[in-house]
């Protein structure tokens, strides 16, 4: 008799899969043909030191980034930190950044139904209206995992691109409703690994979306330091590449 598949080689199964039906269906291409490579910096979930630290270190560079807010976490301590307030929102606003959608009650992308993710898309965006007037989602971050290839698709719709992980770069032909990111705090104890990505999107002229979320001395699991993020955005100058938010991001690829 064969031998049940243990709960890890299930878990692999089943995340390769989700991954799979992200990355092949609903697709919306763009080649990424340029002379010179394309870094954005994005934080998931706006937590306060996303703005407050992240945001004054971009700053310093002369740099703007990408927030990807769920309203409906705001003011809240989440398991990323404490989440922005009304405030943060506006002030974000007149600095320059961008304000992505993540979704009103931070949706799980796979395990959520399409109808009610769709939901908490519009009530996110009535959320931004009601609270700063003149402000527009542009672009989406799924939460927690791949999506639903339906819940792609549905995406697509309401904006003009939606960001992933993955753990690379975009180069060559591209989904625009599946972005690729590398998420920060998965290599925060070895910044020469994401050097290396750095100089790799470089060299193959691509558009790399750092992606994290606290920046804080102490960080969650799931943000960095302050240190550590600094010199990674250093390192990303240094490699000359164009460094602007998601949204100024697809317009420069479009034209």
């Amino acid at each position: 008799m064969t031998a049940p598949l243990s709960p890890t080689i299930w878990q692999r199964l089943h995340g390769f899969c989700q991954r799979t039906a992200a990355g092949s269906l609903f697709t919306r291409p763009v080649t990424i043909d340029r002379q010179r490579p394309i870094i954005s910096f994005t934080f998931d979930d706006f937590p306060t030191s996303a703005l407050l630290t992240g945001g004054a270190i971009l700053e310093r560079f002369g740099l703007r980034g990408t927030y990807y807010a769920s309203l409906g976490l705001m003011g809240k301590t989440a398991p990323t930190g404490a989440i922005c307030t009304v405030e943060h929102l506006a002030e974000l606003v007149e600095r320059g950044h961008e304000l992505g959608c993540h979704t009103f009650h931070h949706c799980h992308s796979w395990e959520t139904r399409t109808t009610v993710f769709e939901q908490s898309i519009l009530e996110n965006s009535a959320a931004l209206h009601t609270l700063v007037p003149g402000a527009l989602f542009k672009t989406f971050s799924y939460p927690i995992s791949p999506p639903r290839p339906h819940t792609k698709r549905i995406v697509g719709r309401h904006f003009t691109c939606a960001r992933g992980g993955g753990q690379t770069f975009n180069v060559g032909n591209t989904d625009l409703n599946y972005l690729h990111a590398y998420f920060l705090e998965k290599a925060r104890h070895c910044r020469d690994v994401v050097r290396n990505v750095i100089e790799q999107n470089r060299d193959a002229r691509g558009w790399l979306i750092f992606a994290t979320h606290d920046v804080c001395n102490s960080p969650t699991p799931f943000g960095c330091t302050p240190s550590f993020f600094e010199s990674i955005v250093e390192c990303a100058v240094r490699s000359e590449a164009q460094i602007v938010p998601v949204a100024e991001a697809v317009a420069s690829l479009r034209c």
